[in-house]
């Protein structure tokens, strides 16, 4: 398995990732924040939603050929954009443009904000990631497990200041999102060996303390990704005040090797 750019895409069958945003808290100009359009196994899959990442995910697919979207935790820098998803489903199924509604998997609280999407059933099936039976998985490691359609997916709480998950992604290839999280030993067991694994790179060393187990520094990322013998590290979740010059190399300082810097409209293939 290996990721490619779309320039270098040969044949087959492939899991693809395209970067919607990239930003947190808040985008660069021109930009967004959280959001990937994973496509697998016939399906379009949107994995975190922050702000301005509906506009970028129309100009890939038509929203109506959505089947899923997962929330990996209620910070409005990853969901906020599911009021705009809701909005256009709902469109979509008045207008017979669509025939089912989006299969929505969101974390448990903040209550009020889990209940307000709950409450949006005009567009959304929403399937509480704590309702999933839960499995362990090689490693060793205890996950919440879902579907949509042949793809798997693998819910992994993260550690974070509230509520959130890691997200693995089982089908033609085997991919890995950290979301929001400070480094874990169960983060690296769940990322092993995946053949791309997007993980945030919140800050530089010299804000360890202030991200101290909440998310992770860029070298950390490149730690964690060494001990999980990546394939390929991509990372995201960038600060729009840095150099990413800088984000890139302490991360490859921690990987010991070259490190990929996720770019607002680029697709990568997983075969």
């Amino acid at each position: 398995m290996i990721a490619v750019t779309l320039q270098e895409r040969g044949g087959g069958i492939v899991m693809r990732i395209t970067v919607l945003g990239c930003w947190a808290p808040y985008p660069a100009a021109g930009g967004a924040c959280s959001g990937y359009l994973l496509q697998d196994g016939g399906g379009n899959i949107l994995l975190d939603a922050g702000h301005g990442t509906f506009s970028r995910l129309v100009q890939f697919i038509h929203h109506c050929d959505l089947r899923a979207a997962v929330i990996t935790h209620l910070h409005p820098d990853h969901y906020v954009d599911l009021h705009c998803l809701r909005h256009a489903t709902a469109a979509g199924l008045r207008e017979k443009l669509r025939w089912r509604k989006v299969q929505l998997f969101l974390p448990p609280e903040p209550v009020h904000i889990f209940e307000e999407l709950s409450a949006c059933t005009d567009a959304f099936d929403v399937v509480p990631i704590e309702s999933l039976p839960e499995e362990e998985v090689p490693p060793g490691i205890k996950v919440r497990c879902g579907s949509v359609g042949p793809v798997r997916l693998f819910f992994l709480p993260a550690r974070h200041n509230l509520p959130a998950y890691s997200v693995g992604v089982e089908g033609s290839g085997y991919f890995v999102y950290s979301g929001d999280s400070a480094p874990t030993g169960e983060l690296a067991a769940l990322a092993e060996e995946a053949g791309i694994f997007l993980c945030e790179a919140s800050g530089l060393d010299k804000d360890a303390e202030f991200l101290h187990d909440r998310h992770m520094t860029a070298r950390q990322a490149g730690t964690l990704a060494r001990q999980a013998r990546v394939k390929e590290l991509i990372l995201t979740h960038f600060y729009p005040e840095y150099d990413l010059a800088r984000i890139r190399a302490e991360a490859e300082a921690g990987f010991g090797g070259k490190v990929e810097l996720a770019v607002e409209g680029d697709t990568y293939f997983l075969y």
